[in-house]
Protein backbone atom coordinates (compact mmCIF):
# COMPACT_ATOMS: atom_id res chain seq x y z
CA UNK A 1 0.00 0.00 0.00
CA UNK A 2 2.78 2.49 1.20
CA UNK A 3 4.62 1.48 -2.36
CA UNK A 4 1.29 2.06 -4.60
CA UNK A 5 0.61 5.37 -2.45
CA UNK A 6 4.66 6.91 -2.88
CA UNK A 7 3.94 5.89 -7.12
CA UNK A 8 0.63 7.48 -7.31
CA UNK A 9 0.77 11.11 -5.18
CA UNK A 10 3.74 12.46 -7.11
CA UNK A 11 1.36 12.02 -10.20
CA UNK A 12 -1.17 14.25 -8.91
CA UNK A 13 -0.11 17.77 -10.26
CA UNK A 14 0.96 16.50 -13.43
CA UNK A 15 -2.39 14.43 -13.83
CA UNK A 16 -4.08 17.51 -12.82
CA UNK A 17 -2.31 19.82 -15.12
CA UNK A 18 -3.21 16.87 -18.23
CA UNK A 19 -6.69 17.05 -17.79
CA UNK A 20 -7.00 20.82 -17.73
CA UNK A 21 -5.42 21.33 -20.52
CA UNK A 22 -7.64 18.05 -22.42
CA UNK A 23 -11.03 19.43 -21.10
CA UNK A 24 -10.50 23.00 -20.29
CA UNK A 25 -12.82 22.98 -17.06
CA UNK A 26 -11.08 22.91 -13.67
CA UNK A 27 -14.45 20.93 -12.00
CA UNK A 28 -14.45 18.49 -14.51
CA UNK A 29 -10.59 17.98 -14.89
CA UNK A 30 -10.38 17.55 -11.32
CA UNK A 31 -13.03 14.94 -11.42
CA UNK A 32 -11.33 13.17 -14.20
CA UNK A 33 -8.30 13.02 -12.13
CA UNK A 34 -10.31 11.74 -9.26
CA UNK A 35 -11.73 9.03 -11.04
CA UNK A 36 -8.40 8.34 -12.68
CA UNK A 37 -6.83 8.14 -8.83
CA UNK A 38 -10.27 5.84 -7.65
CA UNK A 39 -9.58 3.47 -11.07
CA UNK A 40 -5.47 3.19 -9.93
CA UNK A 41 -5.85 1.98 -6.91
CA UNK A 42 -8.84 -0.04 -7.08
CA UNK A 43 -7.01 -1.95 -9.87
CA UNK A 44 -3.40 -1.87 -8.71
CA UNK A 45 -3.27 -5.38 -8.78
CA UNK A 46 -4.15 -5.54 -12.65
CA UNK A 47 -0.79 -3.22 -13.11
CA UNK A 48 1.93 -4.74 -14.53
CA UNK A 49 4.56 -4.85 -12.11
CA UNK A 50 7.12 -3.80 -14.92
CA UNK A 51 5.26 -1.25 -16.16
CA UNK A 52 5.90 2.02 -15.33
CA UNK A 53 3.21 3.76 -13.25
CA UNK A 54 3.48 7.22 -14.68
CA UNK A 55 2.50 6.33 -18.09
CA UNK A 56 -0.46 3.89 -16.61
CA UNK A 57 -2.27 6.21 -14.79
CA UNK A 58 -1.93 9.29 -17.88
CA UNK A 59 -3.59 6.36 -19.90
CA UNK A 60 -6.10 6.10 -17.54
CA UNK A 61 -7.06 9.73 -17.10
CA UNK A 62 -7.26 10.03 -21.24
CA UNK A 63 -9.56 7.51 -21.39
CA UNK A 64 -11.76 8.88 -19.15
CA UNK A 65 -11.44 12.36 -20.82
CA UNK A 66 -12.29 10.69 -23.75
CA UNK A 67 -15.24 9.15 -22.75
CA UNK A 68 -16.09 12.01 -21.29
CA UNK A 69 -16.06 14.30 -24.12
CA UNK A 70 -17.84 11.82 -25.75
CA UNK A 71 -20.44 11.42 -23.83
CA UNK A 72 -20.66 15.30 -23.78
CA UNK A 73 -20.85 15.56 -27.25
CA UNK A 74 -23.96 12.67 -27.54
CA UNK A 75 -25.70 14.48 -24.54
CA UNK A 76 -24.67 18.25 -25.19
CA UNK A 77 -23.40 20.71 -22.88
CA UNK A 78 -24.07 21.11 -19.18
CA UNK A 79 -26.51 24.01 -18.08
CA UNK A 80 -27.14 24.33 -14.59
CA UNK A 81 -30.29 26.53 -14.14
CA UNK A 82 -29.59 27.34 -10.69
CA UNK A 83 -27.31 30.01 -12.35
CA UNK A 84 -29.98 31.95 -13.81
CA UNK A 85 -29.66 31.12 -17.47
CA UNK A 86 -31.70 33.10 -19.49
CA UNK A 87 -34.18 30.75 -21.01
CA UNK A 88 -33.33 31.64 -24.48
CA UNK A 89 -29.84 29.69 -23.73
CA UNK A 90 -31.74 26.70 -23.55
CA UNK A 91 -34.48 27.02 -25.56
CA UNK A 92 -34.87 26.89 -29.22
CA UNK A 93 -37.77 28.65 -31.56
CA UNK A 94 -40.03 26.62 -33.42
CA UNK A 95 -39.85 25.82 -36.89
CA UNK A 96 -42.14 26.86 -39.98
CA UNK A 97 -41.71 23.07 -40.85
CA UNK A 98 -42.08 22.12 -37.05
CA UNK A 99 -45.64 23.99 -37.34
CA UNK A 100 -46.91 22.27 -40.17
CA UNK A 101 -45.74 19.13 -39.14
CA UNK A 102 -47.52 19.87 -35.78
CA UNK A 103 -50.90 20.90 -37.46
CA UNK A 104 -50.54 17.83 -39.59
CA UNK A 105 -50.58 15.38 -36.81
CA UNK A 106 -53.00 17.04 -34.85
CA UNK A 107 -55.52 17.25 -38.13
CA UNK A 108 -54.79 13.65 -38.69
CA UNK A 109 -55.50 12.66 -34.83
CA UNK A 110 -58.78 14.21 -35.48
CA UNK A 111 -59.80 11.95 -38.32
CA UNK A 112 -59.73 9.14 -36.19
CA UNK A 113 -62.29 7.16 -34.35
CA UNK A 114 -63.05 8.73 -30.98
CA UNK A 115 -62.36 5.69 -29.52
CA UNK A 116 -58.80 4.83 -31.07
CA UNK A 117 -58.15 8.88 -30.33
CA UNK A 118 -59.30 8.74 -27.10
CA UNK A 119 -56.78 5.40 -26.00
CA UNK A 120 -53.83 7.29 -28.08
CA UNK A 121 -53.89 10.12 -26.58
CA UNK A 122 -54.27 8.80 -23.00
CA UNK A 123 -51.21 5.97 -23.40
CA UNK A 124 -49.38 8.06 -25.71
CA UNK A 125 -49.75 11.44 -24.47
CA UNK A 126 -50.90 11.41 -21.12
CA UNK A 127 -48.17 8.37 -20.62
CA UNK A 128 -51.08 6.13 -18.96
CA UNK A 129 -50.20 2.16 -19.17
CA UNK A 130 -52.29 -0.17 -21.17
CA UNK A 131 -54.10 -1.05 -17.72
CA UNK A 132 -54.76 2.95 -16.41
CA UNK A 133 -55.84 3.37 -19.63
CA UNK A 134 -58.57 0.33 -19.66
CA UNK A 135 -59.66 1.67 -16.21
CA UNK A 136 -60.12 5.35 -17.19
CA UNK A 137 -62.35 3.97 -20.41
CA UNK A 138 -63.81 1.05 -18.29
CA UNK A 139 -63.11 -1.70 -21.84
CA UNK A 140 -60.57 -4.53 -21.38
CA UNK A 141 -57.04 -4.36 -21.76
CA UNK A 142 -56.69 -6.37 -24.81
CA UNK A 143 -58.98 -3.45 -26.13
CA UNK A 144 -57.09 -0.99 -25.03
CA UNK A 145 -53.62 -2.58 -26.68
CA UNK A 146 -55.61 -3.62 -30.50
CA UNK A 147 -57.03 -0.22 -30.75
CA UNK A 148 -54.02 1.23 -29.72
CA UNK A 149 -52.44 -0.41 -32.20
CA UNK A 150 -55.26 0.44 -35.22
CA UNK A 151 -54.63 4.79 -34.22
CA UNK A 152 -51.19 4.06 -34.54
CA UNK A 153 -51.55 2.81 -37.76
CA UNK A 154 -54.24 4.64 -39.28
CA UNK A 155 -52.12 7.86 -38.06
CA UNK A 156 -49.07 6.73 -39.65
CA UNK A 157 -51.21 5.76 -42.89
CA UNK A 158 -52.93 9.34 -42.57
CA UNK A 159 -49.26 11.40 -41.49
CA UNK A 160 -47.18 9.12 -44.53
CA UNK A 161 -50.31 10.11 -47.30
CA UNK A 162 -50.94 6.21 -47.59
CA UNK A 163 -53.62 3.92 -46.83
CA UNK A 164 -53.45 0.32 -46.71
CA UNK A 165 -55.41 -2.32 -49.09
CA UNK A 166 -58.17 -4.01 -46.92
CA UNK A 167 -56.75 -7.56 -46.31
CA UNK A 168 -58.34 -10.82 -47.63
CA UNK A 169 -60.53 -12.82 -45.96
CA UNK A 170 -58.56 -14.94 -43.61
CA UNK A 171 -54.98 -13.40 -44.18
CA UNK A 172 -52.59 -13.20 -41.35
CA UNK A 173 -51.69 -9.58 -40.92
CA UNK A 174 -48.51 -7.93 -40.22
CA UNK A 175 -48.28 -4.61 -39.12
CA UNK A 176 -45.86 -2.14 -39.09
CA UNK A 177 -44.73 -0.73 -36.42
CA UNK A 178 -45.19 3.41 -35.63
CA UNK A 179 -41.89 4.61 -36.43
CA UNK A 180 -39.96 6.80 -33.70
CA UNK A 181 -42.53 9.63 -33.89
CA UNK A 182 -44.53 11.39 -31.23
CA UNK A 183 -47.02 8.40 -30.53
CA UNK A 184 -44.64 5.81 -29.65
CA UNK A 185 -45.03 4.04 -26.93
CA UNK A 186 -44.20 0.59 -25.49
CA UNK A 187 -45.70 -0.04 -22.68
Amino acid sequence: MKDMMLLIEPQIPPLRRYARALVKDHATADDLVQDCLERAITRWHQRREDGDARTWLFTILHNLAVSHMRQNRRRGGHVTLDDGVDEAMIARPATQEDALHHADVMQALQTLPEEQRSVLLLVSVEDLTYAEAARVLDIPIGTVMSRLARAREKLLQKMEGTSAPAPPKGATIHRPVFGAGIFRRVK
